[in-house]
């Protein structure tokens, strides 16, 4: 590995000459599969010339032709590395900026570049441009994981000018990427309907996805797709880009089919509003814009964006995590000390790890008995609460559980001892009624003071609360009437806002770097690998139906890790309890029910169920995902996670349709095994009072039987959920 690393240093710092254009630098990032290959001409252009599978010969990227380049007048390079603004441009660009002498326009020449190994495995070049006629400055930074196949690719931008230049748009990446066709799949939904996927061919003009929520930004359109070329990719075969960008505000990722067919993709923060005002020598760094490039279909793409998450980006990612009781089914806002404490031997009988206490248990002068009211107000409800947080800690681990908390730090009620002090720490603006998304309003993060009252409180209760096991960070108002009163540029506030966020949030995980943090957002409304370098899982939807939890969970996969996503057993749903739960466990279980309600079978049932949980889950965790059979085109819907080493998986099966067919789908091949092992498969999760028809099979298969042929789950109307397990058989 540190002699590849050595070697992919050595191509990139000596530039590979062109046999067609003597005098052009090449600059190659390469991970073990896929390159990317910029050009730079005699000119000084930077342009991007391949985006695909690694060539064998690196020098070979020099006979590649520049598709971009047009004689006309009226345009430069298509396929800039990243496009300014002005001049003869008339694409889409990347930068936009005004000068301090009030020039609008900007050129961008290649200065230098630099390639470093930053640790074993991570390769990072560094492309330094800078416009001749103004000391104004872009690096473009490429971060190459090897073994993952995935780019990090982010901007940013210094000047010296005299005074304040306006950056009106700045984005993070800026691709060029030559098919015949492309077909783009992105994602959209609403709260509880998260994640509802779109395939669409990308005609000439321009494709926009973006978001304007400010907080919660992910709620209608998550910055996450996938870009099939040349024909729509499959789940094993053709090519695709997953990409996705690192940030929890406001994005914008642009489609460009430009007049030579070629696909020009830009991605970045929304410029809407967000004008930013950037300093004499100050630096704006843009957030990480994320991909990989895939020749085997939807799959490989997105195990490479697992392995990358769990190794490189999500805390604890190759750790583990703790099965959970929720009270918020059980109670909502009406309970006490005795409530709980009934629930946390629940819990224990159970056989959960930890026990968490949701909404409700805050403020006093406006207690939070419903959703108008306290938040903000961060103190136990002595009503509630007399002996305080400590006492239910104490309590929980009495009981033989952890204890851990809701919280919501980064909003307010209008009706609350902090909204009463603290007015301007609101986000709102003058001369305007208020206007609330969940009766609340979002405090102004851009404000270091509020970035200290946040830090506060969650500083204040683990520090009063050391034991405490988990926190669940919810955020689930959007911002309206977007305005500071105390930020010197206003339309600085969606960028400085998330800037703040991130702040907090660094500055709690150097403090507290093993803190198990549930990323929770009124489902799936800020589910981004910017906020997933802080929170260890996220809570995909608050649509815990174990029907809908399939199609959920299903499209989530494609960016992120089972180890990262939160599945709770709860009673929304018509399914019985082993549907639900058979579900839940394609990531962190958890339970949101009254426990004191299941009947005998129900409680057995459940409590077996943790205990192959606890021993099946690191092949969940931490496996490569293949998605078998879809429920988008299908009756049924097939998952199977295996180890690293082939020797265990985990097979779920489940019906998601029998309209007009009642019965088994038939054999379903397998992927991910190894051909010349031989495995056992055997049913787990099988209801009290039932039996298995597959337990009675004593047959051993080969890997290459099972991925040739197949084998029938037996999933039907009387077996809806079908969870098998797959050991290497001795």
């Amino acid at each position: 590995m540190r002699n590849f690393c050595i070697f992919l240093t050595f191509i990139c710092l000596n530039a590979v000459a062109n046999p067609k254009a003597p005098g052009d630098t090449q600059i190659a990032i390469e991970t073990q599969k896929t390159a990317l290959v910029i050009r730079v001409d005699k000119a000084g252009d930077p342009t991007v010339i391949h985006l695909g599978k690694r060539l064998q010969n690196p020098a070979e990227y020099g006979l590649l032709s520049d598709n971009g380049k047009r004689g006309e007048d009226y345009t430069q390079l298509y396929n800039s590395a990243y496009t300014p603004a002005g001049a003869r441009n008339l694409l889409e660009p990347a930068l936009q900026v005004a000068h301090a002498d009030g020039n609008p326009s900007s050129d961008l020449k290649y200065v230098r570049h630099e390639t470093q190994t930053v640790s074993d495995g991570v390769v990072l070049t560094t492309v330094f441009l800078k416009d001749p006629q103004y000391p104004f400055e872009v690096k473009l930074f490429y971060k190459a994981y090897q073994q993952e196949d995935v780019i990090e690719q982010w901007s940013s931008i210094r000047h010296t000018e005299k005074k304040t230049v306006r950056l009106q748009k700045y984005a993070s990446a800026n691709l060029y990427i030559p098919a015949k066709n492309y077909y783009l799949t992105h994602f959209h939904g609403d709260w509880a309907k998260e994640m509802n996927p779109e395939e669409i061919p990308l005609t000439a003009g321009l494709k926009v996805l973006d978001s304007k929520l400010g907080t919660r930004a992910h709620l209608f359109q998550p910055p996450s797709f996938l870009l099939s070329l040349n024909k729509p990719a499959e789940e094993e075969t053709g090519e695709v880009i997953a990409g996705t960008l690192a940030w929890s505000g406001n994005y914008q990722i642009q489609f460009e089919v430009d007049p030579l067919r070629n696909l020009r993709l830009i991605a970045g923060i929304n410029p809407y509003a967000s004008e930013y005002m950037l300093a004499p020598d100050k630096e704006f760094v843009t957030p990480a814009f994320l991909y990989t490039y895939s020749d085997s279909g939807k799959g490989q793409a997105s195990r490479n964006m697992h392995r990358w998450a769990r190794k490189y980006r999500i805390p604890q990612g190759e750790g583990n995590r703790l099965t959970l009781l929720n009270n918020w089914e059980a109670t909502y806002f009406d309970f006490n000390e005795e409530k709980l404490t009934a629930l946390f031997k629940d819990g224990k009988k159970l056989g959960v790890d930890l026990f968490l206490l949701d909404d409700g248990w805050f403020a006093n002068k406006y207690p939070r008995n419903d959703d108008h009211t306290g938040l903000g107000d961060w103190q136990e409800n002595k009503q509630k609460l007399p002996h305080g947080l400590g006492y239910l800690v104490k309590e929980a681990e009495s009981a033989g559980i952890k204890f851990g908390i809701w919280l919501e730090p980064e909003m307010v009620s209008p009706k609350s001892e902090l909204y009463e002090k603290h007015p301007d720490w609101v986000i709102k603006l003058p001369n305007r009624p208020e206007y609330y998304f969940r009766n609340q309003l979002v405090l102004d993060l851009s404000n270091p003071k509020v970035q200290d009252f946040v830090y506060g409180v969650v500083d204040g209760i683990l520090t009063k609360n050391p034991t405490l096991g988990y926190i669940k960070w919810d955020c689930n108002a959007v911002i309206y009437n977007a305005y500071s009163a105390t930020n010197p540029n206003p339309s600085h506030l969606y960028v400085e806002y998330v800037q703040g966020l991130y702040k907090v949030l660094e500055k709690l995980r150097v403090k507290y770097p093993t803190l198990p943090l549930m990323l929770c957002s009124g489902g799936g409304g800020r589910v981004d690998y910017g906020a997933l370098k802080y929170f260890t899982e996220f809570w995909p939807s608050d649509n815990t139906d174990g029907l809908e939890r399939i199609f959920i969970q299903w499209n989530y996969s494609y960016f992120f890790p089972a180890i990262a996503m939160c599945n709770h057993i709860t009673d929304w749903g018509k399914q019985p309890i082993k549907f639900r739960t058979d579900v839940a466990m394609m990531g962190k279980m958890g339970y949101d029910i009254v426990v004191s309600k299941l009947d005998e079978k129900e409680l057995a049932f459940s409590q077996d169920a943790l205990k192959t949980y606890s021993r099946v889950k690191d092949v969940i965790w931490k496996g490569d995902l293949f998605r078998l059979v879809s429920p988008q085109t299908s009756d049924m819907a097939s998952l199977l996670y295996v180890s690293e080493k082939q020797d265990k998986a985990m097979w779920f099966n489940y019906l998601v349709g029998n309209r007009y067919r009642e019965g088994s789908q038939g054999a379903i091949r397998l992927s991910g095994l190894s051909p010349a092992k031989k495995y056992r498969i055997q049913e787990v999760n099988v209801y009290p009072g039932t039996t298995s028809p597959i337990n009675g099979n004593q047959v051993v298969y080969s890997g290459d039987y099972l991925m040739t042929v197949g084998f029938n789950p037996a999933v039907d109307a009387r077996r809806a959920s079908v969870v098998l397990e797959i050991t290497e058989a001795n």
